[in-house]
């Protein structure tokens, strides 16, 4: 069964260049990928987690909010019994942020310049097999 991952771009950026390159290079990779599109609140990218059934969820950012909304993505998925959910995310995010973002549930940061190769690479890797 293939990997199912939702990538998300919470609140109000409007630059989604990079995550639809992420999710096609997912997709390319054999995962299932669901996009949610621009302007999404933490709430509504957990509920289409859970609605999806979805072993990842992927956020981009690159407003600057990333010390909010990605904790809240994490947080709703505890509290929705789904914490199995892994939860990475990727954009304009700072050096120091990322070590917090860790601490905070966040499992992985890619930054731009990352390789989707890498991304692929470590989805396969770090996410646990759901059958």
């Amino acid at each position: 069964m293939a990997i199912r991952v939702l990538i998300a771009k919470p609140g109000l950026d409007g630059h989604d260049r990079g995550a639809k390159i992420v999710a096609r290079a997912l997709r390319d990779g054999g995962m299932e990928v669901v996009y949610t599109g621009l302007h999404q609140t933490p709430e509504q990218i957990v509920e289409a987690a859970l609605q999806e059934d979805v072993a990842a969820v992927g956020l981009s950012i690159h407003s600057g909010a990333h010390m909010t909304l990605f904790p809240r993505v994490v947080e709703l998925l505890r509290e929705r019994d789904a914490a199995d959910v892994l939860v990475f995310g990727g954009g304009i995010i700072p050096k120091p942020d990322i070590a917090e973002l860790q601490q905070l549930g966040v499992k992985a940061i890619f930054t731009p310049g990352a390789r989707t190769t890498d991304i692929v690479e470590w989805v396969r890797a770090n996410v646990p097999d759901r059958d």
